[in-house]
């Protein structure tokens, strides 16, 4: 594999390393995966080094199509992902022929997935790292998220070399969900609280808001007291502070964020949560507990540790032509689901209508609608236009049907899961 073209970018899929380190004093934010465990992971299971260029891919992933034979893995999130159609399980490499497209069906658990690609993503180096930092246009890509169009070079990989069938134990595949208890080390400034201040810190619940990004990640909940106001002098960030500005409003600073800062830092993350944070969606609700120093510094030596379990697979006998189950891919039984798929009419060719419902990935804002009922769509025809995550991010028609109704309008506000629009087969409603 010499390349990978894009044939749809996604959401936001960008090009990130592990950081670029060494010129925060010239003002330039480290940047780098927001979950490095994930990519170490990725990089690992395909051979690479632990740095190597990776795919970072949020929440609606891209369609890929690869040159030519080579190894990759997907770590992080489950966005649903598709081999040529053909279920993707993450946390092990695999394997692609030539021609082969990666896609993305929608998120089950986490917000971010990791594609680690033996040879890694050979674009340029800035600064010693290939990260983009989308703010500036620096680094990655041409310095910004992936479009259709885009080429993305591939260092050498050696496909012989056998890094095929390598997978993480099922014991340490992270579990996300939507309730998250992120462990912290409390400070530097945590004396710049009241008591009441840091008891509503460590005991309330907090929601993630839909303006969180890359920079940081926005709470919502109960506000926490300062003794005398939330300005200090400006000093340094690390990844994971948790800043608290003048609304007692908790910021998780994240892989993005300015190199200094001038407001209070309750608390920080212990690094080994960082994984469990960035995977965090808007309207997620997190709570923190405490940990002492060596107790963060255990942790992240065992989860370091997690990555040397890293093995070969027991081999598999290859799956027989016929009916597979969705979420593994594993062969069922052919003959008694392909009967009842003739009792309920839902072979192909079948004439009986279908009613889709498409519902929000997140919380957030709809900023215009482009269809109205009884339109007729194409299958990934933009449907409406959500903006979450300070992106703005369009809604498209999972097949070809006709619209039957719109559920939102413009400048709603909608949960996650909530119903946008409703739409069945195109000739569903022709006599």
């Amino acid at each position: 594999m010499t390349a990978i073209e894009v044939l749809d970018g996604g959401l936001l899929t960008t090009v990130q390393d592990l950081g670029r380190f060494g010129a925060q004093q010239y003002g330039v934010p480290v940047s780098g995966a927001m979950d490095g465990w994930a990519l170490r992971a990725a990089n690992r299971l395909v051979g690479n080094h632990e740095g190597a260029a990776g795919l970072e891919i949020t929440l609606t992933g891209p369609v890929l199509r690869f040159d030519g034979p080579g190894v990759i893995a997907l770590t992080g999130g489950d966005l649903g992902a598709r081999l040529d159609g053909r279920p993707l399980d993450p946390w092990q490499s695999v394997g692609v022929p030539p021609g082969a497209a990666l896609s993305f069906a929608g998120p089950r658990d986490g917000l971010r997935a990791y594609l680690g690609v033996a040879g890694g993503i050979g674009v340029p180096l800035v600064l010693e790292s290939r990260s983009t930092l989308l703010k500036a246009r620096l680094g990655g890509f041409m310095g910004r998220a992936l479009a259709a169009g885009d080429r993305l070079p591939v260092g050498p990989g050696d496909m012989a070399s056998g890094r095929t069938g390598w997978r993480l134990p099922r014991t340490l595949v992270p579990a996300y969900g939507h309730a998250h208890t992120i462990r912290v080390v409390m400070g530097p400034q945590d004396d710049a609280f009241t008591e009441d201040g840091i008891r509503t810190f460590l005991s309330g619940s907090y929601t993630l808001a839909p303006q969180s990004d890359r920079v940081g990640c926005r709470l919502a909940g109960p506000r926490i007291a300062h003794r005398r106001g939330a300005d200090i002098v400006s000093d340094g960030t690390a990844f994971g502070s948790v800043q608290v500005s003048g609304d007692g409003l908790p910021i998780v600073l994240m892989a993005d964020r300015g190199t200094t800062g001038g407001y209070t830092k309750i608390a920080t993350l212990a690094s080994a949560d960082l994984s469990r944070m960035a995977q965090a969606a808007p309207g997620d609700r997190v709570r923190f507990v405490r940990v002492e120093l060596d107790e963060a510094q255990a942790l992240l030596r065992a989860a370091r540790a997690g990555l040397d379990r890293i093995a070969r697979d027991e081999p598999r006998r290859a799956p027989a032509a016929g009916i597979f189950e969705e979420d593994s891919g594993e062969p069922l039984a052919a003959p008694a689901y392909a009967a009842l798929a003739d009792a309920l009419a839902l072979r192909r060719g079948s004439t009986a209508a279908r009613t889709d419902t498409i519902r929000a990935a997140m919380p957030g804002l709809v900023v215009s609608v482009a269809v109205r009922a009884g339109d007729t769509v194409a299958a990934g025809q933009p449907l409406l236009v959500l903006e979450a995550m300070k992106m703005q991010n369009p809604v498209r028609a999972t097949r070809a049907g006709r619209v039957s109704r719109v559920l939102v309008a413009e400048g709603a506000l909608v949960e996650s899961g909530a119903a946008l629009v409703e739409f069945d087969d195109a000739d569903a409603g022709r006599s």
